[in-house]
């Protein structure tokens, strides 16, 4: 009777291995892998679309910034409208004149540099943006499958204390244990069903949250890839040769900025030399009939506005872009640190986690067995019982660790784009 009894307890013990292990497949063997969401993502979500729009705006000023200045035309009649002679338009003189600008100080030049800055700035933040939104569908995905598998071993929770709650029972009922033996039991039930409810909620939110950026049509696949998830830490730890931090795109982001800088100081430098405006007509005599050419020259007076101000402003500005770019080189090493770290350490838990439920396995199924020979109080049981659900979880945990922090690695140290392809 006793090893029945223990093969009764034994039994939902040793399906939950298994069921927790795997997620079953879709009806039509459909599995919806990291690359094929990544891809979808890049079709069904607006991520990137603000990023394009900012490289076709800077395109767009480049051309602006290339174009010379507009000439102008004038008419002026003098001597007309008003009195004695003057009263009508007999004595009036009538000039037609064109007025061509003429930019001085390398004025179109600098603007040209300073658009160029801006496109290269815009491509970067364009890479920036996809290299976000990667890291973001990642994050999102290791999400559906971590929390699909808590939601797995929650509910196969609830058929163990279940099933340790009618054993229980029946154990009081013939006197061979005190009736506090199923209030703990109850107790343990309750709490594996409310946090099954909880975690089939949270698995719910993330599927829906991944279908948010792989669009329903992809996000409709009921299976995820739980064969990549499970490679967590089995790849070799650590890059080959140190990160080469110059070469991020957060470096290469503070780079263009202090470029722009760069740029403003030098147009604003120029805007220090005054242009010419020179003009060319025609005047016509009305009293004589006769017409004689116009040519002028103006030249601004910088009185009052010399542009020694906006160099100052500019050369600060300039100043501050370095000590940024400064900061981005500090912050991308000590963010690689971290996220190496991070993913380290996640790695070791996962290497862990396979003696750790294995030990948890063993503990739970000998508290199993002595409780049902008697040898073992129920306390026992529960614990091993629970230390085996916070294992199989914690090792869940650690391998959703694992992914996002080598997801997170791999948007810090994403490549800068070449120059062939940004241009």
């Amino acid at each position: 009777m006793k090893s029945l009894l223990a093969a009764m307890l034994a039994a939902p013990l040793c399906a939950l291995p298994a069921q927790a292990q795997s997620t079953p497949p879709s009806a039509g063997g459909d599995i919806l892998t990291l690359d094929e969401a990544l891809a979808d993502a890049g079709v069904a979500t607006p991520l990137t679309q603000a990023a394009e729009a900012g490289v076709w705006a800077a395109q767009a000023g480049r051309t602006v910034a290339g174009l010379r200045p507009n000439p102008s035309i004038s008419i002026d009649t003098e001597n007309a409208l008003g009195t004695g002679p003057y009263r009508g338009f007999g004595e009036s003189d009538t000039t037609i004149a064109f007025a061509m600008p003429v930019e001085l100080g390398g004025k179109r030049s600098a603007r040209v540099a300073l658009a160029d800055a801006k496109v290269r700035r815009a491509w970067i933040d364009l890479a920036v943006a996809e290299a976000d939104r990667r890291v973001a569908v990642t994050e999102a995905y290791v999400a559906a499958i971590a929390s699909g598998r808590r939601a797995t071993i929650a509910e196969g929770q609830v058929s163990v204390t279940t099933e340790n709650l009618r054993i229980a029972r029946d154990r009081v009922m013939v006197g061979a244990n005190s009736p506090i033996d199923e209030q703990r039991a109850m107790l343990e039930q309750v709490r594996a069903t409310t946090e099954a409810e909880t975690a089939r909620r949270t698995a719910t939110a993330a599927r829906a949250a991944l279908r948010q950026y792989v669009g329903d049509g992809a996000g409709a696949r009921s299976a995820l890839d739980q064969g990549w998830f499970d490679r967590a830490a089995m790849r070799g730890q650590g890059p080959a040769r140190p990160f080469e931090t110059r070469n991020t795109l957060a470096f290469a982001a503070a780079t263009a900025d202090t470029a722009s800088a760069e740029a403003e100081l030098r147009l604003a430098r120029s805007q220090r030399a005054p242009d010419l405006t020179l003009t060319a007509g025609t005047r016509r005599l009305e009293a004589s009939n006769d017409r004689a050419m116009v040519f002028g020259v103006s030249v601004p007076l910088p009185l009052f506005n010399s542009g020694k101000a906006a160099v100052t402003q500019a050369a600060r500005e300039r100043d501050r872009a370095e000590a940024q770019q400064r900061i981005a080189l500090f912050e991308a090493e000590r963010a690689i640190a971290a996220a190496e770290t991070d993913r380290d350490r996640a790695a070791t838990a996962v290497r862990a986690s396979e003696p750790a439920l294995t030990a948890a396995t063993e503990a739970a199924r000998i508290a199993r067995i002595g409780y049902a020979e008697g040898k073992f109080d129920q306390l026992i049981l529960l614990d091993a019982e629970r230390a085996l659900f916070d294992t199989r979880r914690a090792e869940i945990d650690a391998r959703a660790a694992y992914h996002d922090a080598a997801a997170r690695l791999e948007r810090l140290t994403a490549r800068l784009p070449a120059e062939g392809e940004i241009k």
